[in-house]
């Protein structure tokens, strides 16, 4: 019988020559992987499991997810999972993902209980190196309560929550903080909930799911509130489904020139007369960015004025990196942020990342038949397909995608078709391109599905607005050998290349990525092949690669040596 991934390690999977005791700090349930947490949470994982699969001994510890009558905080045992063994610190004084703490700054500071606790249970397991990947739901101040007891620690950033606690350095969502004024902005950045409530709704929530199951417990929870909100609004406030006016062609049946909507035979649309309905959920305007906001986020004097409460949580995020002894954002421009923002350099080095979904998507693509042919260009008789991969966000960058596409001159629409898989609520903007029938809203992705996703797309589209670390998105379009229309925000410089595996458009200009797309369709921009992409494309890193560089790290680091400023020859990454 297969046992757990530690103890039956993939063939060819080397086991390590000195196994250490590593615990792994994060918020999302680790098993849930990017259902939950999204990217930081499956890279954490993955990265857990190839641990496991050496042969190190891997716990695993969340904070601020889980609660219980107990009005005390402890430390549960959750499961088992792929060889790691994964722990929750039961009532935490901080709340996770962080969006629900962002009114607890005091404790999100200090919390000495919790911390206690922490520092107890490394001690129980005999924890001999700490890999933070994400501290939301803990204290800042577990960093330097961990190198005080002896144990290195090393901080991966996924994103730039030591220094912001609404963690994207955006302002309510929507657009680029790049000044936060001595933490005055932070104050009305995004909806605050009172902690002390969040906790207690947790408390009776999730006990009350233990009682009852997760099912009919989860179907409560979410009909309580409907219940409050029918009672206030009575009947008087009752929503009345949408009374819209009928399709302008409704008389016209098979006719195609009908002479009754002009718009739709001379461009090729289809009028639903799909309004806005009482049900709709407003959508947040992405603000447009400047085309250099990289250079002149990392230029600017301001980011460590502090004026307030959310001004001094930023210094002690900063301080409490500067108390780790290594800093491994997985790209060099959050590196040159937290840099910027006040962390020694010599304690940071960037580590790629590794997936081994990349890694299937990328021998996919090589085994294929058209690893060396060319996916489209304008002589083709069918149209080229851009594919949106992502999350119903603002900051993923899908809104500004959907205002991109009724720029396009009709006869350059007519020519895409555009495959959208965006995980979250669709229907308004799906209503709002029901006109096109180039778009196709096809719901959310898991892993399997993205590992052939490759035959339904020629050209990946990642218009984000915020700055992005190391997308895995970007990082599977160009596994798969796809060309790439990104916004010039955060890491992705790093990887995209112009002409050559892509195109990059300043963030939040719907007007710019119309054109990039334009270009291709024109043919003023060539797509290349799968292969030409792979040989334009740096900084790319195998699974087996980016577990052995770690390991290198925790060898290093454990012999009281600074951590190898290199990749170790493992981490070549294959073509």
């Amino acid at each position: 019988m297969s046992g757990p991934a530690g103890t039956n390690p993939a063939p060819g999977w080397p086991r390590a020559a000195r196994p250490v005791r590593v615990a792994i700090l994060g918020w999302a349930r680790l098993a849930y992987q990017g259902t939950q947490g999204s990217g930081y949470n499956l890279s954490a994982s993955e990265l857990a499991a190839g641990l496991a699969m050496s042969g190190h001994a891997v716990k695993y510890l969340s904070s601020g997810r889980t609660y219980d009558l107990r009005p005390w905080p402890h430390v549960r045992h959750e499961e088992t999972w792929r060889g790691v063994e994964c722990f929750d610190l039961v009532n935490s004084r901080n709340l996770s993902p962080a969006s629900y703490n962002f009114a607890n700054m005091a404790s999100e500071a200090s919390s000495p209980r919790d911390t206690a606790l922490v520092l107890g249970w490394l001690d129980r397991e005999r924890v001999e190196i700490v890999h933070v990947h994400s501290l939301e739901g803990f204290a800042l101040d577990v960093i330097g309560r961990i190198r005080a007891s002896g144990r290195p620690v090393v901080v991966t950033t996924h994103n730039y929550w030591f220094a912001c606690p609404q963690v994207d350095l955006m302002r309510d969502e929507s657009r680029l903080c790049l000044d936060y004024e001595g933490g005055r902005a932070c104050e009305a950045c995004i909806r605050k909930r009172p902690p002390g409530r969040q906790r207690l709704k947790r408390r009776l929530g999730q006990s009350l799911e233990r009682v009852l199951g997760s099912e009919l417990g989860g179907l409560m929870r979410t009909a309580a509130p409907l219940v409050v909100d029918r009672l206030r609004r009575g009947r008087r406030g009752a929503l009345v489904p949408n009374d819209r006016a009928a399709d302008p062609e409704a008389a016209a049946g098979f006719e195609v020139d009908s002479g009754l909507s002009p718009r739709a035979e001379a461009e090729g649309v289809i009028e639903h007369n799909l309004g806005p309905e009482p049900t709709d959920r407003p959508r947040k305007p992405v603000a447009p960015t400047p085309l250099d906001a990289n250079e002149s986020f990392l230029s600017s004097d301001r980011h460590l004025v502090v004026l307030n409460g959310y001004g001094r949580r930023r210094a002690q995020g900063i301080e409490a990196l500067n108390q780790a002894t290594l800093v491994t954002p997985p790209s060099d421009f959050v590196r040159r942020a937290y840099v910027a923002m006040g962390v020694d350099e010599s304690r940071t080095r960037v580590v790629r990342l590794g997936q081994p979904h990349f890694d299937q998507i990328r021998r996919r693509t090589v085994r294929g038949p058209y690893y060396d042919a060319r996916p489209w260009d304008p002589s083709a008789a069918r149209p080229v397909r851009f594919g949106f991969f992502g999350a119903m966000r603002p900051s993923k960058g899908i809104d500004v995608l959907c205002e991109a596409i009724p720029l396009l001159p009709a006869a350059i629409r007519r020519r895409c078709q555009f495959h959208i898989r965006a995980m979250g609520h669709d229907w308004t903007l799906r209503k709002r391109l029901s006109l096109f029938p180039e778009v196709s809203f096809l719901g959310g992705y898991d892993l399997v599905q993205l590992i052939g996703a490759g035959a339904e797309y020629d050209v990946g589209v990642l218009p984000h607005a915020w700055f992005e670390n190391s997308p895995l998105v970007l990082l599977e379009h160009l596994h798969a050998g796809k060309f790439v229309i990104s916004s010039r925000l955060g890491g992705p410089v790093e990887w995209v290349r112009p002409p050559r595996n892509g195109l990059l458009v300043a963030g939040g200009r719907p007007d710019e990525l119309a054109a990039a797309m334009a270009s291709i369709v024109e043919g003023r921009v060539a797509l290349p092949s799968p292969r030409e992409v792979h040989e334009a494309t740096p900084n790319v890193q195998s699974y087996p690669g980016h577990v052995a560089e770690v390991e290198s790290i925790y060898a290093a680091l454990l012999e009281g040596e600074p951590a190898p400023s290199e990749r170790p020859p493992a981490a070549a990454a294959t073509r």
